[in-house]
């Protein structure tokens, strides 16, 4: 039952930045209640568990913060609740976690995904917070200290002196995050831009020689887009590359899809000077083996390789050697939008403040995926999303 002397807040939506508000707020200053549509809440945070669950990444929070696209106050929440408060808190809640040799952070072995949803409800339900599921917004905002939802059909009010907006991005409607609330956003005047996928797949043309190495990985290499050159491995995939660093850039590439030609750039020998792969390839050995012995590319590496060089190009060391260490791949588009791991758009940082406050609506806030940025995969997307919803609950707090 709703204490007279507390404020209610609401919080819509069920995710990693909802739960960490909920964990933050003071029950003893607010009667807190998280809505979701789903079944059960944090769907979408065991859905990213299946691929190798990364809950942040280690490296120091400013060379951290650096990999961030978004509005300042996802920095301020950076910065004040970092990976290593993260962690910290996730020790407190029974989750130990460690550092593995991708420098990001795993729940210790044996514990998985479900369990450490399991260890923030707890917490939750330490704090008293009300779950509801199976309960949607109706698209109604704060009117008379009551907001309006809709349960299996039924509308019904809540009382809600504060409510905080957590109900995702556009990707992996399967989890809830569908998008949906963007339309009510912008009928009640909230600036939203439209979403498109990051982190997702390169859509490629291939020639036919590339699909028999559909499925084959192309490791230590660097990719290059325009000004940013990220290190590690792709995948090439019947649709194009996939991999951190194809991931990494997607968001850049999509800045300008349509307006311009892509181009990408591949160095498939990142840690060997054009030199001196000329010197090797200026062998009398056969072309083909130097490249797959002397040079250890792998055999998508070389029938890449073979795809973008006539037969006189493939014979000149130079010519080669320029083609080994800045490989074009021209990119006809980004993945769907359901099938990008995250989604960049919605809510504009122009229409809200520091406090992740809605400029137009007093008392009502936006966290999460809903807002306009982006991060790299390996632990920095739900990072942001903690972060988002600890800054937050900190500053309600002292309200």
């Amino acid at each position: 039952m709703e204490s007279k002397s507390k404020k209610s807040i609401i919080i819509i939506g069920g995710g990693p930045a909802a739960m960490m508000l909920a964990c933050t707020l003071d029950n003893e200053k607010f009667d807190v209640t998280i809505v979701e549509k789903g079944k059960s809440i944090g769907r979408k945070f065991l859905v990213a568990g299946k691929g190798g669950f990364n809950l942040t990444h280690s490296e120091n929070i400013s060379e951290m913060a650096q990999k961030y696209e978004g509005p300042k106050s996802l920095f301020d929440a950076l910065n004040t609740f970092t990976n290593e408060d993260l962690r910290q808190w996730l020790s407190d809640i029974g989750i130990e976690t460690y550092i593995g040799s991708s420098k990001r952070v795993f729940p210790i072995k044996g514990i998985k995904p479900i369990e450490v949803l399991q260890a923030i409800i707890l917490e939750m339900k330490r704090k008293d917070v009300k779950i509801l599921t199976e309960t949607l917004w109706s698209g109604s905002f704060i009117k008379n200290d009551t907001i309006e939802l809709s349960q299996k059909g039924i509308v019904t009010k809540l009382k809600a002196h504060k409510v905080a907006f957590a109900m995702g991005g556009g990707s992996w409607k399967v989890t809830g995050s569908d998008g949906n609330w963007v339309k009510y956003f912008r009928l009640a005047g909230v600036e939203c831009k439209p979403f498109r996928p990051s982190n997702c797949v390169m859509k490629i043309d291939w020639s036919e020689s590339i699909n028999a190495h559909f499925g084959k990985p192309l490791k230590n290499i660097s990719l290059r887009y325009k000004d940013k050159t990220i290190k590690g491995e792709l995948m090439i995939t019947k649709e194009g590359i996939e991999g951190s660093p194809a991931y990494a850039l997607s968001y850049y590439v999509g800045e300008s899809i349509g307006s311009e030609k892509q181009e990408i750039f591949v160095d498939l020998k990142p840690t060997t000077s054009i030199d001196k792969i000329i010197k090797i390839l200026s062998s009398k050995k056969k072309i083909t083996s130097i490249l797959k012995t002397d040079l250890s590319l792998s055999v998508g590496a070389i029938a890449l390789i073979k795809s973008k060089t006539s037969r006189e190009d493939f014979a000149d060391p130079k010519t080669l050697a320029a083609i080994i260490k800045n490989l074009p791949l021209q990119i006809k588009g980004l993945g769907e939008l359901d099938e990008a791991i995250s989604t960049v758009g919605g809510v504009s940082a122009n229409a809200i403040g520091d406090t992740m406050e809605l400029i137009n609506f007093s008392n009502h806030f936006v966290i999460g995926e809903m807002l306009d940025w982006n991060a790299p995969t390996g632990g920095y997307l739900l990072q942001g999303c903690f972060s988002m919803g600890r800054r937050l609950g900190t500053l309600l707090n002292k309200d």
